[in-house]
């Protein structure tokens, strides 16, 4: 049996050439990929994403059939702005098939400089309502990434209200504990060195924090009581695998999975489930939950949560055991190609 619903789009994160291969190859719809200069993730293995390679890693994702979205959504100074129409013909060249913004400076340099390119208003903006959502209709956009603050019933009404603009949702990955992102905490903690909306945060809020009383020197007290730990500012891990049915019937346009610092494993693994899981519904109207939830744990996360989606988060949403994401299976090799019955890996 054939459900006759939209299919949604799957769009995972392309942090280097390599995970743009993987992803693909694993079932992504479409991938999102920044420059190392005008990103909100900065890279630290693989392929970098710059500009003198970012044609080829668009092509190559043409070449499949799927689509590159480029991100330019830093908080832009007036030196960034200016690198920025530097690189305008480059990206020109390269096609995108859209590009991702937040910044107002931002938004004019591409309505001049690369005005032939579709734009996605970036979650950076905190897109709460369907009037938010016309003003960028207005303005052109194509597309908006909402909030990870919203319910899935607020979802709903924006895509009533303004039902020809493509809305864009997270699904799956680490969250941060400031409103949509924009945090100042990475800054204050290492002095200025790790801007956060530069592309380079620390993610001071997974760290371990203690409590110190001003006239006891050297003594540390434990802020948390119960023995779960004080990483009091860590969010669990986003997961709404098992929530894709009410997000497709509601008609949102694409999933998106954060994780553009992670590893190849979690791209594969992560695209794998999720696209089994969209299939499933598109095909049956049904989807295997116990089977979902069993893929993504094998996944590296913080323990997960379904955010603000289903009600508002409460201290159960938070990691208090530990900082970094623990994965339920280990990664043991790569198969690079087939001989007969044997393997290279």
């Amino acid at each position: 049996m054939e459900i006759n619903l939209k299919r949604p789009e799957l769009l995972l994160p392309a942090g280097s050439k390599e995970k743009l291969d993987y992803a693909i190859h694993y079932g992504a719809d479409a991938v999102y990929l920044g420059m190392v200069d005008f990103s909100l993730r900065a890279m630290r293995k693989g392929e970098l994403i710059t500009l003198s390679n970012l044609k080829e890693c668009i092509d190559l994702a043409h070449s499949f059939g799927k689509k590159v979205y480029l991100t330019l959504n830093i908080f832009a100074y007036s030196d960034d702005i200016e690198r920025m129409i530097e690189c305008a013909e480059k990206i020109n060249e390269a096609k995108p098939d859209a590009i991702l913004f937040s910044d107002f400076g931002v938004y004019n340099v591409i309505r001049k400089y690369m005005s032939e390119i579709p734009i996605h208003v970036s979650t950076q903006t905190n897109i709460l309502n369907y009037e938010a959502v016309k003003f960028w209709q207005d303005m052109g956009a194509e597309r908006v990434v909402l909030s990870r603050d919203l319910s899935l019933k607020q979802i709903e009404e924006i895509k009533n209200k303004v039902p020809d603009m493509e809305l864009e949702v997270f699904v799956h990955g680490a969250q941060c504990v400031s409103f949509s992102g924009r945090c100042l905490i990475s800054d204050y903690m290492t002095k200025g060195e790790r801007k956060a909306n530069h592309g380079n945060c620390s993610q001071s809020c997974r760290w371990s924090y203690k409590l110190v009383e001003e006239t006891r020197e050297g003594e540390y007290f434990d802020i948390q009581e119960n023995g779960r730990g004080t990483h009091i500012l860590s969010p669990k891990d986003l997961a709404l695998i098992n929530y894709l049915p009410q997000l497709i019937d509601i008609g949102v346009d694409s999933f998106k999975i954060e994780g553009r610092t992670k590893s190849l494993y979690y791209v594969s693994a992560v695209a794998k489930a999720y696209r089994k899981a969209i299939d499933d519904y598109l095909n049956t109207g049904k989807i295997d939950e116990e089977a979902n939830y069993n893929e993504i744990v094998k996944i590296g996360n913080r323990g997960y949560t379904t955010g603000f989606y289903l009600h508002k988060p409460d201290s159960e949403g938070y990691s208090y055991d530990i900082s970094k994401g623990l994965a339920g299976a280990d990664c043991l090799c790569v198969f690079l190609e087939k001989d007969g019955n044997k393997y290279k890996v």
